[in-house]
């Protein structure tokens, strides 16, 4: 869906191409029949024009009747044209309008939801071209932009069946005019198409000038617009520690200069309508009232055609006029057209272009990534990884040997902040941009990602247990008993609720219990591998130890690589160790060993300084397991 027109055509073209072209030629239809309605209006009017003027002519016999009857025809032809056949249009308009902008929607949900993480890619693509406010370009823009586009299409069409049916009558009518003699009885009907002519297409070339300034200012307004809005969004997300922080008055003079952008472009924009609107106003009345009424004026004054036939070329006239004139009429409407069809184009580009990531940033960097797979008992490997940041000459900032992760092995992540601990767990996900490497995953296991900030979509607490399988993959007793063990039993009995007293579950759980949610959906999930970026940050130290202590018991074949700011790897109850292996990021290299276990700091304070004995003559005899804590210490 590249381009305007590769935009516009999709849907005609689509599996869906049969309920377009049929609400299309019914739309045509309705605006053919609007159109004829037009030429029976200006016929009508001239009749009851002419019953006026004659009310008390001689040869009138019953004058109210033909008055009254003429007026009757008038006002059925005004109800059959406006409120039957324009109100069945409008209906099957806005059902296509409907229509066009649901599959357009799904198509670009489907584009940016698919397996390639293009939401992401687009988003995070390090490029200046990467698409603001992709929400507003979703839902606004392409309602606006679809709905523009019917309109417009309707216009023409308008315009075309005018001509026609306008210009059939116009010739049927026509008269010879004097001083244009040479064109025999088509004089009137050939005049009164010059002065259309003339009279629109140099107006539609001021309109045209006007609107490119207000498709300008249009999609300044909504860059404006979106980014306000989104500050605001960001606002409610992290409001606790905005006020925590005492930082009302920064986030108050963001959000005014955000709105002073918004203001004045508005400013502008107004100006720029104010004077739309009045040249529009002065147009339409030069239009209906002078040269509506000029190109029959010339046959009318030389006797060549009555009042009645006068009155009726300048209705016929005027309709020509009205339906030429559509483009002037929607010009801020075809602004705005073009504004939104720019913004989902933009989109749409952005889509396609990271479609194949590893192709797109290959353009702006090094992006030579290879994921394969392997059998499943040899676990996980990492063969010569090398992170990188955008730029063809980037150095590596993390390196990597031969790493291997064995089935059931359980890794501990260290390093300083900014080392690129979370940097080399995205790159092991396919999440990161730069670099090259190669990763190979145990074939038919399944991954499970855990990141420290946990974001709750609006949806009952099954589907949020059971992401991202889908709530008919799991039974609710399963999903109980995985709630439960993860220490959100209170909340059983709420399992398919979406909300509680009209909150979301993101503003019901806590942070810790967000991540005891996450808990719940691995248990659930029973994942092979499994990266925990963080993930028991808002835990305090028993709950942490519940967190591993439930994985260690469920999940007892995972591979786990955790990220932790601790120094020491948690244990648990009883003292045992979690982990197996630590994998250290120091300068820039990521080594992996074999984790050596530690002792609790008050033993070892007793170790390094054992009591002294003053009566003892002879050394005591340690114990067995002193001894051996002894000899561990010496070798550590």
């Amino acid at each position: 869906m590249r381009g305007f027109w590769g935009l516009m055509r999709a849907y005609w073209f689509s599996n869906r191409w049969r309920e377009a072209w049929a609400l299309a030629a019914v739309i045509a239809l309705l605006t053919a029949l609007s159109s004829k309605a037009g030429v029976w209006f200006a016929e009508a009017s001239g009749e009851l024009v002419n019953s006026i003027a004659f009310f008390h002519d001689a040869a009138n016999t019953s004058p109210l009747t033909t008055l009254l009857t003429n007026a009757g025809w008038l006002v059925l032809l005004v109800v059959i044209k406006d409120a039957v056949i324009t109100g069945a249009r409008t209906l099957v308009s806005a059902t296509l309008h409907r229509k066009w902008r649901g599959w357009l929607n799904s198509r670009f949900n489907e584009a940016l939801l698919d397996p390639n993480h293009t939401h992401f890619h687009a988003q995070h693509s390090s490029d200046a071209g990467a698409p603001d406010n992709i929400d507003q370009r979703v839902q606004e823009s392409i309602k606006d932009m679809t709905g523009g586009a019917i309109g417009l299409a309707m216009g023409v069409l308008a315009v075309a069946t005018s001509l026609f049916f306008v210009g059939q009558k116009l010739i049927a009518d026509s008269t010879e005019v004097a001083g244009l003699e040479f064109l025999g009885d088509y004089g009137s009907a050939v005049l009164a198409l010059v002065v259309v002519a003339a009279y629109v297409p140099a107006n539609t070339w001021i309109a045209m000038k006007l609107g490119g300034m207000l498709e300008r200012l249009s999609v300044r307004m909504q860059q404006a617009e979106g980014s306000y809005r989104g500050e605001l969004t960001t606002l409610l997300r992290r409001s606790f520690h905005v006020a925590a922080s005492r930082g009302e008055n920064v986030q108050k003079a963001m959000h005014d200069r955000l709105y002073s952008d918004i203001d004045q472009t508005w400013s502008r924009l107004n100006r720029v309508n104010a004077g739309y609107s009045s040249f529009e106003l002065v147009y339409n009345f030069v239009g209906a009232r002078i040269i509506a009424y000029t190109p029959g004026l010339v046959p009318f004054i030389h006797n060549r055609i009555d009042l009645k036939g006068y009155i009726t070329g300048a209705e016929l006239v005027n309709s020509l006029i009205s339906q030429c004139s559509w483009f002037i009429h929607v010009m801020p409407a075809i602004a705005t057209l073009r504004a939104n069809s720019r913004r989902v184009i933009e989109l749409a580009e952005a889509i396609e272009n990271v479609r194949q990531p590893a192709e797109f940033y290959r353009q702006t960097g090094q992006s030579d990534f290879r994921y394969t797979q392997q059998n499943p008992v040899f676990g996980l490997t990492i063969q010569h990884l090398e992170l990188m940041q955008k730029g063809a000459d980037a150095a590596p900032f993390l390196t990597t040997e031969r790493l291997r992760f064995r089935r059931g092995e359980w890794t501990f992540l260290k390093g300083e902040s900014g080392s690129g601990k979370t940097s080399l767990i995205k790159a092991i996900n396919g999440l990161w941009a730069y670099g090259r490497g190669t990763v190979v995953f145990p074939e038919g296991v399944k991954t499970f990602y855990a990141a420290q900030e946990v974001k709750l979509p609006p949806v009952s607490l099954k589907e949020l247990v059971c992401l991202p399988d889908t709530p008919d993959d799991h039974s609710d007793t399963k999903a109980a008993a995985a709630l439960h063990h993860a220490g959100l039993g209170e909340f059983i009995e709420h399992l398919a609720e979406g909300s509680r007293e009209g909150h979301s579950w993101d503003q019901i759980l806590s942070g810790g219990q967000k991540q005891k949610l996450i808990v719940a959906r691995i248990l659930l999930q029973q994942p092979g591998l499994l990266f925990l970026d963080e993930a028991t940050a808002a835990l305090d130290p028993d709950g942490k130890t519940a967190f591993h202590q439930a994985i260690k018991d469920n999940c007892p074949d995972a591979i786990v690589i955790s990220v932790m700011h601790e120094a020491i790897a948690p244990r648990s109850a009883t003292g045992s160790e979690f982990y197996h292996s630590v994998l250290t990021i120091a300068d820039g290299i990521a080594t992996k060993k074999p984790l050596v276990p530690t002792l609790p700091a008050e033993l070892t304070t007793i170790l390094a300084n054992p009591p002294v004995r003053s009566i003892a003559k002879t050394p005591p005899q340690e114990d067995g397991w002193l001894r051996i804590t002894r000899m561990r210490l010496r070798q550590k």
